[in-house]
């Protein structure tokens, strides 16, 4: 009996989660891996960096990478976020387009969508068209914003879903499994992301100060972990909330310091789980006028792509 040391060849690729703002790229993926590694909220422009995912079954892995969505860059922050999006479809086998249906423009923005065939055609990789949130419309609606994205570029499949109930999941990946190429498995079964913990803590921050703040600050604040201490039974986290403004500051320190309490304790409670140990969370807000337009920080908050 012979023994095949070679690692064992299984469908192993590359996926690109790509689309406009909100589409719900974020929640699906953290759908997919029954894991969130990718933070959510109703307000657009949610995900800055790229995060990479990591799905296994016995006969698959497919390693997604959400990336942010696709909008016109008014500041240097939103110019990088686009930049990761567009880089990204370099260095994948295929590519899942995701759009909301049930948004107002889903199928009235032709610049909408003559945009994204324009980039997809520059990328020339087999791509799914998401339909995403169909539970939120009634399905005849649907037929038109499928035939208009048809006309855009011709996607090698259409596939109707929601993100959030889990609705035409299986679907789509059984159709990734058809584009994606054979190899050994890329990552170890049991490590879902590249991102540290220390990454994921930031974001799990933020995350709660756009889900509890008003909805003029989630584009000025940013998270820096300035410290990151394990010890048995106790993890120390230092971070700052970097903001523009000093009545972003006020906002988020709130009335008697009501707010930024509020924040610390929700982000700690789902941290500690995360973790799995007892987690002092310390936290400091800092004015930083302009920091969305600083190089020097978009860099050291992983976002700055360079000049690619």
């Amino acid at each position: 009996m012979t023994h095949n040391n070679s690692p064992e060849e299984i469908i192993c690729g590359f996926v690109a989660l790509v689309g406009p703002p909100n589409a719900g790229k974020s929640t699906l993926l953290n759908n997919l891996l029954d894991q969130k590694i990718s933070i959510v909220s109703p307000k657009p422009q949610t995900t800055r960096n790229r995060v990479l995912g990591v799905f296994n079954r016995d006969d698959c892995q497919i390693v997604f990478l959400d990336t942010p969505g696709l909008h016109h860059a008014r500041s240097r922050l939103n110019s990088e976020m686009v930049k990761i999006a567009r880089n990204t479809l370099a260095e994948v086998d295929a590519v899942a387009y995701m759009i909301d249906v049930s948004a107002p423009e889903a199928d009235s923005r032709p610049e909408h969508r003559e945009q994204a065939g324009r980039l997809l055609k520059r990328a020339g990789l087999p791509t799914l068209l998401l339909c995403n949130k169909i539970d939120r419309i009634n399905k005849e609606k649907l037929l038109p914003i499928i035939a208009a994205w048809q006309e855009t570029y011709p996607f090698t499949a259409i596939i109707p879903l929601s993100a959030l109930s889990g609705e035409g999941q299986e679907f789509l990946v059984d159709r990734l499994r058809q584009l994606l190429p054979k190899g050994p498995r890329l990552f170890p079964e049991d490590i879902p992301t590249d991102a540290s913990e220390r990454f994921i803590c930031g974001e799990i921050i933020r995350e709660k100060i756009m889900l509890l703040t008003r909805d003029e600050l989630p584009y000025s604040t940013a998270v820096i972990i300035d410290s990151f201490r394990e010890e048995p039974g106790l993890t120390t986290i230092d971070a700052t909330i970097m903001v523009e403004k000093n009545s972003q500051k006020g906002i988020i320190i709130g009335g008697k310091g009501r707010m930024l309490k509020h924040i610390g304790q929700t982000a700690r409670r789902e941290i500690e789980a995360m973790l799995g140990t007892r987690v002092l969370l310390k936290l400091w807000v800092k004015v930083q006028k302009n920091w969305t337009g600083n190089i020097r920080i978009l860099r050291e908050l992983g976002i700055h792509e360079g000049n690619q």
